[in-house]
């Protein structure tokens, strides 16, 4: 039958089968080779074109009517019978498009295989849920491209640049993932460098500068003086002073556990090392003692007012939670008045971070080595030296805290800090 459309044409007027589906075969001399009306006993008329792969015969729904008119669905059929005769089947394509993963469900899948366990995975659950999947979440993997992340960047660098750098990374390691899987044939991201987002009236608004901010004496003696009156919790207090006296991570030091502690030993496992992945021991000073000690009484007293086991944490603000960075953070800002905190012009007030900086920048007013220093607060040796020199440097790490430590009680005392250079030497001549 030749199939006719419109209002007063055949189609219109084709009656459904009483039961199952009828198949009315277009018999026009533009009609491709089987294509044809398909009728439900529902009343549901759809195009369909029936064709054979390998012998097999198939059946592919090209779409319903009337929302496809009949002279469209002619032309997707001659475009589906030219793919035919390339060895192409398009029913197989159309199931392989629905068994693609979207980028919400990869997302979902990445994150437990590379995020669940580290110590940023609340930072890169936060960039991947609030940010990458609210824009793309919904599209097919093999559909995303280049411009698709460019601007969903660019809409989370409009109000907050270095956040949006994060959002970056994390989206270019995500879709490194899906093409190490063979899910898609390259990563549409590898390479897009952050110059390459844009946002008006800003020059390259990813550009990170480093932050420089370390705190001067004065600064020192008044957060060492008032962080305990400055209507901080205690723990929180002593957890900002062991920042400053080790040099290690706040996040290191908020997740102190006593079974990490050795006599004068401390040991940052590996899994509480975001950025590296091996353990770091870290020399107990005398004032790193004082301040365990000062945190136990204050955990003890603690203990006494509340129920529950105690998780082992050394800064535990409540059973089996102990302080976060961000607590520490949010802790200096809403005390900042009290700890008398200048405002630098650059870098405006100190943060947590800050006081891992001044040590750092203290270990070399010391005179102590570069690389002992960097090894001192954690950071790993790079490149060749890393293959083949394999010392721990023990007792320099100790060498060099002792004399951090001598600095900064001169510091406090009110001493110039410079006359506690004359021990350094001793130091790294006994180690």
């Amino acid at each position: 039958m030749k199939l006719t459309g419109g209002k007063t044409g055949n189609i219109e007027k084709a009656e459904p089968p009483k039961k199952g589906q009828r198949l009315i075969f277009d018999d026009h001399r533009d009609a491709p080779r089987g294509f044809a009306l398909r009728l439900t006993e529902a009343g549901g008329k759809a195009f369909i074109l029936r064709y054979k792969v390998d012998g097999r015969e198939r059946r592919k729904t090209i779409g319903a009517w009337p929302t496809w008119t009949l002279e469209a669905a002619r032309d997707e059929a001659r475009k589906l019978l030219l793919e035919i005769e390339r060895g192409n089947d398009p029913l197989e394509e159309t199931r392989r498009r629905k068994a693609e993963p979207i980028v919400a469900d990869l997302a979902k899948e990445w994150l437990e295989k590379h995020a669940t366990g580290l110590a940023s995975e609340k930072a890169i659950r936060g960039y991947v849920i609030n940010d990458i999947i609210p824009a793309i979440g919904r599209m097919k993997v093999t559909d995303v491209r280049r411009r698709d992340v460019i601007e969903l960047v660019e809409a989370k660098a409009e109000a907050t640049p270095r956040a949006a750098a994060q959002v970056l990374i994390y989206a270019r390691r995500l879709f490194d993932y899906a093409a190490n899987r063979d899910l898609i044939p390259a990563n549409p991201v590898a390479g897009l460098k952050p110059s390459a987002i844009t946002v008006k009236g800003r020059r390259d608004p990813l550009k990170q500068t480093a932050r420089g901010r370390v705190l001067d004496a004065d600064e020192i003696r008044a957060f060492w003086q008032n962080a305990e009156t400055a209507g901080l919790r205690r723990l929180t207090a002593i957890a900002l002073k062991m920042v400053l006296v080790t040099g290690q991570r706040p996040g290191e030091v908020a997740g102190m556990q006593e079974r990490e502690i050795d006599g004068r030993t401390w040991t940052i496992p590996a899994h509480r090392r975001g950025k590296t992945e091996t353990a770091h021991s870290v020399f107990l000073t005398d004032t790193a003692l004082e301040l365990l000690a000062e945190a136990r009484a204050e955990l003890k007293r603690l203990q006494r007012r509340r129920e529950g086991a105690m998780s082992g944490h050394i800064f535990e603000v409540r059973p089996g939670g102990f302080i976060t960075p961000a607590a520490l953070s949010k802790a200096v800002e809403r005390a900042h008045k009290a700890l008398d905190a200048k405002i630098h012009p650059q870098w405006g007030r100190w943060t947590p971070h800050d006081l891992r900086r001044t040590m750092r920048t203290g270990l070399s007013a010391c005179k102590i080595r570069p690389d002992i220093a960097e090894l001192t607060i954690g950071h790993t040796k790079r490149g060749i030296v890393a293959t083949y020199d394999l010392h721990s440097f023990d007792a320099e790490r100790r060498a060099a805290l002792e004399a951090w430590e001598g600095r900064l009680l001169a510091i406090l005392d009110g001493r110039d800090p410079e006359a506690s250079r004359d021990n350094v030497v001793q130091m790294e001549a006994r180690a």
